[in-house]
């Protein structure tokens, strides 16, 4: 473990016994802020007692369907707009207007097209996640050295052989980081969607916990959501890193 690392954990443990301290000596009310105590004994109680379970694995499940529609989306669309140029000046603008709109203002319009339920939910995750991988594919396909590009056409190499041989290996690391971004957009829009719909999930369960004034499971949804996060966004960089595993190998040599 580099020093880095330690003191950002330093620093996160500080700045705990900070919260903590001030919340116990303040005597501030738990409904405005509760102490990181109690949160983690509501967390861990949630977690003990099964409370909390099917919320997490609903918000996980809408979270990587979503995932997976709007990165295989994007990533289908970014490769079309990135080959054929026509094509990208005519739909840019929509792809542009589609981005625009706030996603919370749709949620009504697809409750009537899909219902209440997973499906609301997955959508509304794969429009909000689909545009980051939508762009670093269309950005790093077209990165790809135009002396390269020269070489293919030269050598007889199909449009195909040109994209799979030389365009998608020189723009996969701008679209691994586009799947890194979606990854933690995907589950800003799984909770959203939760918002709107209701049902299960940890963001469905926040509104609960509003309605009923409980700062402390609140701040407990919250912890839940940013680990599953931090995990998720983990597990990105680890394929990532998998990917690029002979990208790395052969700079080193």
């Amino acid at each position: 473990m580099n020093s880095t690392r330690i003191i950002s954990i330093v620093l996160f443990f500080a700045l705990g016994f900070l919260w903590e301290g001030w919340v116990t000596f303040s005597n501030v009310s738990s409904l405005l802020l509760p102490a990181p105590s109690a949160v983690l004994s509501m967390l861990w109680q949630g977690l003990y007692d099964g409370f909390l379970w099917p919320h997490i694995k609903a918000t996980a499940t809408a979270t990587l369907l979503g995932f997976a529609l709007g990165t295989s989306v994007g990533f289908a669309i970014g490769v079309a707009l990135a080959e054929f140029a026509p094509l990208r000046r005519v739909l840019w603008p929509y792809v542009l207007a589609s981005q625009v709109i706030p996603k919370l203002a749709l949620g009504p319009i697809f409750i009537v097209w899909f219902g209440f339920g997973l499906t609301s939910i997955v959508v509304i995750t794969a429009l909000i996640c689909f545009f980051p991988l939508l762009e670093n594919t269309v950005t790093g396909l077209r990165s790809a050295p135009r002396d390269q590009r020269d070489l293919f056409r030269m050598l007889g190499a199909s449009r195909l052989q040109t994209l799979w041989r030389l365009k998608i290996p020189a723009g996969l690391p701008l679209i691994l980081s586009g799947v890194r971004i979606a990854i933690v957009l995907a589950l800003v829009g799984a909770v959203v969607g939760e918002f709107i719909t209701g049902g299960k999930g940890l963001g469905a369960s926040i509104i609960a916990a509003q309605s009923m004034m409980d700062s402390t499971l609140m701040f407990a949804l919250f912890t839940a959501i940013t680990v599953m996060g931090l995990l998720f966004y983990q597990l990105t960089i680890f394929a990532e890193r998998w990917l690029l595993r002979g990208r790395q190998t052969g700079d080193k040599l």
